[in-house]
């Protein structure tokens, strides 16, 4: 457990700077029913996070880790693979980043949030969630590490919450301090949404690059060793 646990905070905290997802909490938050639909964005996002990693523990199966502790041959190959498609989405995000950033847009739907449906709003954030062409591969990659590990079901799964718990600080954060303050949260809320408009790309490209390399060195590990 404590070898698990020691792989899937770091990836946890990959998913959890997201700034894309985090301006669409904030867009939430903002229309007439910010409340409610913060919350329901929230749960959308720790169940797209639950599902596909719960979906990836059930394909991996109980298979125990090598003798020397190791995690399996496959689990190894995943990362990898998955390594790879990072670096190089990393790189290709870098190459398009905007020269200046007070010229950065967001994507045109976030203008059509506060219209949005509480049910469209909970299939948002299953997309922002587990279709993230970042978080995806990091959920994957740990919940791989966990399937892997050979430990009991309950555990795995015990370790799974963890790594969502982890992953979701980037999303409770701002939720807490609408929750808490309110009317006094807005211009502080306003602030960040601002600035994670204006540095997403380059955010998500470095992103993309550190854990494509930590993936791909961890890939290299499990297979060498």
């Amino acid at each position: 457990m404590g070898q698990v646990l020691g792989d899937v905070p770091g990836l946890a905290a990959g998913v959890a700077v997201s700034p894309l997802p985090v301006i669409a909490l904030i867009v939430v938050l903002a229309t007439p029913h910010g409340r409610v639909n913060g919350l329901v964005f929230t749960v959308g996002w720790v169940v797209g996070l639950s599902v596909l990693g719960a979906v990836t523990l059930a394909v991996g199966g109980q298979e125990d880790a090598g003798g020397d502790g190791q995690p399996a041959a496959w689990v190894g190959a995943l990362k990898l693979a998955l390594g790879v498609a990072l670096v190089l989405f990393g790189v290709k995000l870098w190459r398009r980043r905007p020269a200046d950033v007070t010229q950065a847009q967001l994507p045109a739907w976030m203008a059509t949030i506060d219209r949005f449906t509480p049910v469209k709003i909970f299939l948002l954030a299953l997309v922002l969630s587990a279709g993230n062409l970042k978080n995806a591969p990091l959920t994957i990659a740990a919940a791989a590490s966990i399937s892997s590990s050979g430990l009991p079901v309950g555990q795995q799964i015990a370790a799974l919450a963890i790594f969502v718990v982890i992953a979701s600080l980037g999303l409770l954060t701002p939720l807490v301090a609408y929750l808490v303050m309110r009317e006094r949260a807005r211009g502080m809320l306003g602030n960040w949404k601002e600035w994670a408009a204006r540095h997403n790309t380059a955010v998500m490209a470095v992103l993309f690059f550190v854990f494509g390399l930590k993936l791909l060195g961890d890939g290299i590990d499990v297979l060498v060793s």
